[in-house]
């Protein structure tokens, strides 16, 4: 088997707006220079974390596009491809390979898509044709379509699948598609130290916007088996990592980064900032984080 070519923490970054709604790049700049000096070494753009579902087409190109520009080869780019139409998929994979990103991450088919395994081989091979390497996202609760173990297997016939994003956010489950032996990236926040343990070959973290010291700090101990270590820096970051996955996963995620220093302005309509009455116990959780964390 081949390297894994996404391995330890892979930051599904926000991604900025202002007070009009339009992406931030100068935002985007400081924050992706700040991520970097914290030690963060991918970045995944227009994540869902990143609000993939409410950008244009044109738009979540043009984020990969100015954010590799950025990143200018100092650390990995993945790309979110999904769309509802197969064609647009494969345009997206191929705008985003053009862009420089080393691969993308993409959604089975959806909104009454095929449901049958056959359908989704069928739907993968065809975005593996425009040359990327690409992560299958699995995310039952959202899409209705779930990859089994089984599928993940036919799913590594298709040449240039790479690996299984699982965010269904049962460890159980992601411990059966870890055991294939297929590489299977943890998408669940608070299952981070668990996945690790497990044998996950990596993560696509939205959480880490807000803490990217103490979660690189963490997948370097687990790399390392110094679970002692990762036990104590998962003290830390537990608390506000379980909090996010309550509910209004995007607002908190984009509130706490705010908080710590991290700022990407609000989410976009139709999700709204946090509701000010969930601030305090967000801000709660983030106490010893903030020391750590500061910019």
């Amino acid at each position: 088997m081949t390297a894994f070519p996404f391995p330890g923490l892979n930051l599904a970054i926000t991604t900025p707006f202002d007070d009009a709604g339009r992406i931030d790049y100068g935002r985007l700049e400081v924050n992706v220079e700040h991520y970097l000096a914290a030690g963060i070494d991918s970045f995944l753009f227009s994540s869902g974390t990143g609000m993939h579902v409410y950008l244009s087409k044109q738009e979540s190109e043009e984020l990969v596009r100015r954010g590799a520009k950025i990143v200018n080869g100092r650390a990995k780019v993945i790309a979110q491809a999904s769309a509802l139409l197969v064609e647009d998929v494969v345009e997206r994979t191929a705008r985003a390979r053009d862009a420089g990103a080393e691969g993308v991450m993409v959604l089975p088919p959806f909104f009454e898509g095929p449901t049958d395994d056959q359908g989704i081989l069928d739907f993968y091979a065809e975005v593996a044709k425009a040359g990327l390497p690409v992560i299958g996202y699995n995310v039952p609760q959202a899409v209705g379509v779930a990859i089994t173990p089984e599928l993940l297997d036919k799913l590594n016939d298709i040449p240039g699948f790479s690996a299984v994003k699982d965010s269904s956010g049962d460890l159980g489950k992601q411990a059966a598609l870890i055991r294939t032996g297929r590489f299977v990236m943890n998408g669940a926040d608070p299952l981070v130290p668990y996945a690790l343990y497990a044998g996950c070959d990596g993560l696509i973290w939205g959480g880490a916007n807000f803490a990217p010291k103490t979660c690189v700090a963490l997948v370097a101990a687990a790399a390392q088996r110094k679970w002692d270590e990762v036990r104590a820096l998962w003290k830390i970051l537990e608390p506000a990592m379980g909090l996010i996955w309550e509910g209004d996963y995007v607002q908190s995620v984009y509130a706490a980064a705010e908080l710590i220093g991290y700022g990407a302005g609000a989410p976009r309509k139709p999700l709204r900032a946090l509701a000010p009455e969930k601030l305090p116990a967000l801000r709660h959780s983030l106490e010893t984080l903030m020391e750590r964390e500061a910019i």
